[in-house]
C-alpha cells in the first residue's frame, strides 16, 4: 500500500470515529503510521481528502459491478444485479458515502464530483450504448445523459434506505423492485 494510500485509509476511519470536525491532520497520520509532514506531499488540507476517498468508493463501486455482472445475462438481469450491487455496497459502506457527502460539500472540491464519477459515468454509457445497440433498450436514448440519471437515481435510492429511512427487508425488496420497474419503463426495455 502507498503513503498515499494509507492516508486515505487512515482518514476514512478516523473521519468515521471522530467526526469530520473533530478530526486533525495529525489524529490521520498517526493512524496511517507516516510523518505529519507526508501528509501535506499529497493533500494541502484534511478536506482535501475527501475527494480521493469519493474516488477509491467510485473505483470499488465500478470493480464490484465488472466481477460481480455475468457478461452472458440478459440486460434486465443485468441491469437488476447493477442494482443489487450499489445496494449492497451503500449499506457495507454507509459510514463512508455518509461522510464524503457531508465532507465533499464543506469544501471547494464539490466541482470535482462529475471528474471523480467520470469513469462510473464511462462504464454506465457502454452498459446502456450494447443495449441499445442490440436493440433491448429504445434506440432514442441518450445514453451519457441517461448513464448520469440512472447512477444518481440507483444511488438515491439505495442512500434513502441505508442512509436516512429503513433498512428493514421488506422495505429493500420493495425499493427495489419500485426502482427497476421506473428503469425498465424509462429504458424503453424489451423484453426478450
Amino acid at each position: 500500500m502507498s503513503k498515499e494510500e494509507k492516508i486515505i485509509q487512515a482518514a476514512i476511519e478516523v473521519f468515521c470515529e471522530k467526526g469530520i470536525e473533530k478530526t486533525k491532520v495529525s489524529d490521520i497520520v498517526k493512524a496511517a503510521g507516516i510523518a505529519q509532514g507526508t501528509f501535506y506531499l499529497y493533500f494541502p488540507s484534511r478536506l482535501s481528502v475527501f475527494p480521493a476517498i469519493a474516488k477509491v468508493m467510485v473505483e470499488k463501486i465500478i470493480e464490484t459491478i465488472e466481477d460481480g455482472v455475468p457478461v452472458g445475462l440478459p440486460f434486465e438481469q443485468q441491469l437488476e444485479k447493477v442494482v443489487d450491487i450499489v445496494f449492497s455496497l451503500t449499506e457495507q459502506y454507509r459510514d463512508v458515502f455518509a461522510l464524503i457527502y457531508a465532507g465533499i460539500t464543506q469544501t471547494e472540491h464539490m466541482k470535482e464530483w462529475e471528474r471523480i464519477y467520470a469513469p462510473y459515468y464511462k462504464w454506465m454509457n457502454q452498459f446502456l450504448s450494447e443495449a441499445q445497440q442490440q436493440g433491448t433498450i429504445r434506440p432514442s436514448l441518450n445514453t451519457m445523459r441517461s448513464s448520469k440519471l440512472i447512477i444518481g437515481l440507483v444511488e438515491s435510492a439505495a442512500e434513502q434506505i441505508y442512509l436516512y429511512d429503513d433498512s428493514e427487508e421488506e422495505a429493500i425488496r420493495l425499493q427495489k423492485r419500485e426502482l427497476l420497474d421506473f428503469l425498465h419503463h424509462a429504458l424503453g426495455l424489451r423484453h426478450s
